[in-house]
């Protein structure tokens, strides 16, 4: 029985435009290939081929991790065709992986099917950023796509403060410095501090975990820096929240103020498979901060966001659901597919058969 190699499993994923490879003992290693899981062999993995495999990648650092805190994160180049994010990890005693692909190209606003009305937002002096959603929903990708444009339409100063780091960007116009946490510097906080002290226009912060790099990013957004930031939260309200309760009680009006002030807009995101079964299709809830959604912050009313988006459509501010029924009416996603995603399904239903859906089939 011929054994598994790293660099066959990657090809056949590359090759099947999929997005993750699996290795996981007693399962055959396994690809997600445009949403869903297939097998890339009959014969499932042994302890052995595990260990043999990620001992092909990983280094003598990220195995001493593995052994001490039962996993490691970091990024992986395969040979000149694709970069991948990596997770090794301990399950049931064995070691197994999860590799996600990065692509090589950044994608352009078209590509990723970004409205135009974002390049005015992300073209300030100062303020945040945030994209937001669930793991695998694409946040790195928009964030790559929206850096790409600063880096080419003007001349920043653009810091990344990356676990691990995904996409490369080159230098065009604008000067990129790619900064890996645990490579370069050893928390996202210490990186955003240090930061400030480097001249930076822009600074991504790849995650806000913690409330420490939150209140910096804050603060940062605050003193004159356009700051990006990722939470794995969806929609705009439950962001919000997410960011005030981080704090303590007695900070909470405070922040609230600050935000109120300083974020320009949430985007939250999801991917949903092509009703073709190639690919997948990137669906958008847009918050554009106007004085209105400022107050609601400031004045702790952010369950009333959801209306000032519905009604903001002129600000170019559309909620989740109204862009899952608009891919659905184009054809472009399975009615099941977008209910699944909706944040509202009883209504999305109603919308949807208004539309003659419901069936799976637009009008």
């Amino acid at each position: 029985m011929a054994a598994y190699e790293m660099v066959s499993l990657l090809r056949m994923l590359i090759d099947r435009e999929g997005s993750d490879l699996h290795l996981q003992v007693k399962n055959p290693p396994s690809g997600r290939v445009h949403g869903h899981l297939q097998y890339f062999g009959d014969n499932p993995l042994t302890p052995d081929d595990t260990e043999r495999l990620m001992k092909s990648i990983a280094s003598v650092d990220n195995q001493q991790e593995l052994q001490e805190v039962g996993g490691s994160d970091f990024g992986f180049a395969f040979e000149d065709i694709a970069r991948f994010r990596v997770s090794i990890l301990k399950q049931k005693g064995y070691v197994g992986m999860v590799l996600r692909l990065i692509p090589n190209k950044i994608m352009t606003f078209e590509e990723m099917g970004l409205p135009q009305t974002l390049k005015k937002v992300i073209d300030q002096p100062r303020g945040m950023i945030l994209v937001t959603g669930p793991t695998g929903s694409g946040k790195s990708t928009s964030l790559a796509t929206m850096i790409d444009w600063l880096n080419t339409e003007r001349d920043h100063h653009i810091i990344t403060i990356e676990d691990p780091i995904e996409y490369y960007h080159d230098h065009k116009k604008g000067i990129v410095m790619q900064r890996e946490v645990g490579v370069d510097v050893p928390t996202f906080s210490e990186a955003l501090r240090r930061a400030l002290r480097q001249d930076p226009d822009v600074i991504l912060v790849g995650e806000m975990r913690d409330l420490e790099t939150i209140g910096s990013a804050v603060t940062a957004a605050e003193t004159g820096h356009l700051v990006f930031g990722t939470l794995h939260t969806t929609g705009a309200v439950r962001t919000v929240d997410r960011l005030v309760d981080a704090f303590p009680t007695n900070q909470q009006e405070q922040i609230r103020t600050q935000l109120a002030g300083n974020l320009k807009a949430i985007i939250s995101q999801a991917l949903v498979p092509r009703k073709s079964g190639f690919g997948r299709v990137a669906a958008f809830e847009i918050m554009i901060s106007t004085p209105a959604i400022q107050n609601l912050i400031r004045d702790n009313k952010s369950y009333r966001i959801t209306s000032a988006i519905q009604t903001g459509h002129k600000y170019g501010m559309n909620l989740m659901d109204e862009h899952l029924l608009a891919l659905f009416k184009k054809g472009l996603i399975k009615y099941e597919d977008a209910l699944g995603r909706a944040s509202a399904p009883d209504e999305f239903e109603l919308n949807a058969k208004a539309l003659g859906g419901g069936d799976g089939n637009a009008a």
